[in-house]
């Protein structure tokens, strides 16, 4: 079985044990250097592939500039190595590691703790105790 995790959320730290993970889609869905939009337990998330491997990073896809849910069609790339994303509307930057924009580092977006398993992208939007049964 092949697990790969990426992404701390920027939440109380939580081990993969605590996570709820759901099963969204296969990677080989998310084209490289691209995102794609998916709503997972009702919270709209952008799912963006880094490269051509099986690096996938999970953030709001809300972009708190235009005030609308596109981050997943924003331009792919790095900056100072760093791997990002620029809003498509007016081209904020935002760090895929931490969700932290790079332009107004007061900015910054949900992140969500994601790993591919098996070839399919899951992701936790909330811990286990969080859940409902």
């Amino acid at each position: 079985m092949n697990v790969t995790m990426q992404n701390e959320a920027r939440r109380a730290p939580m081990t993969e044990l605590e996570l709820v993970w759901t099963d969204v889609c296969p990677l080989e869905d998310i084209w490289p250097n691209s995102g794609v939009a998916a709503l997972v337990d009702g919270v709209q998330i952008a799912l963006v592939r880094f490269g051509d491997a099986d690096l996938v990073y999970a953030l709001s896809n809300f972009d708190p500039f235009s005030e609308a849910f596109v981050i997943a069609r924003g331009i792919v790339g790095d900056r100072n190595g760093r791997p990002k994303i620029a809003s498509p509307i007016f081209k904020q930057n935002f760090d895929l590691e931490t969700g932290v924009c790079l332009d107004d580092p007061s900015v910054s977006l949900i992140i969500y703790p994601t790993r591919v398993r098996d070839g399919r992208v899951e992701v936790a939007v909330a811990p286990a105790q969080d859940a409902q049964p």
